[in-house]
């Protein structure tokens, strides 16, 4: 009996769809859309946002704020200074070292390496200063460098802190 109820079924008008067309079909626009998309240069570039600043070095067994003379607050810490500005179109436009402008990553490379060769100046930890138009892998360029350079103890820095330049 139940072959005369699929048969009967059929000659009423009952219509089966085809799903193996239809997902054939599906498959066939997913790929001509992911093939043809071509993301524009905005959706690719991401704004850096950087934590705020946080001194990695104590000062010389000086509780913060007791010493109300003092008017520089970061004397006695350590700390080496890189500034990185960017271009508009995100690259580095400028570096310096503190004060001194540094004309290409080479020659930062090569003073960082010597400056903390130096055991006289005694940096043992790096904050670097960035333009909020940086791109991501142009700060790592300059991150790398700093990681790679060796302390006079034979050690590689491992202290890395980030202030974010005003535009």
């Amino acid at each position: 009996m139940p072959r005369r109820r699929r048969q009967r079924r059929r000659l009423q008008g009952e219509v089966e769809l085809n799903l193996a067309a239809m997902l054939d079909m599906a498959f066939q626009l997913l790929a001509f859309f992911i093939l043809t998309f071509k993301p524009s240069p905005i959706e690719g570039q991401v704004n850096l946002r950087l934590p705020p600043p946080h001194p990695v070095t104590a000062t010389a067994g000086e509780q913060a704020g007791s010493d109300t003379k003092n008017t520089n607050p970061l004397q006695g810490m350590s700390s080496l200074v890189i500034s990185v500005t960017a271009d508009a179109g995100g690259r580095i436009n400028s570096l310096a070292i503190g004060e001194t402008p540094v004309a290409n990553m080479g020659l930062l490379a090569t003073q960082v390496q010597q400056m903390f060769a130096d055991p006289t100046l005694g940096f043992d930890q790096v904050i670097i200063q960035v333009g909020s138009r940086v791109r991501y892998e142009q700060l790592m360029q300059v991150i790398d460098i700093c990681t790679q350079a060796k302390l006079p103890s034979g050690e590689f820095l491992s202290r890395l802190s980030f202030v974010e330049l005003p535009m």
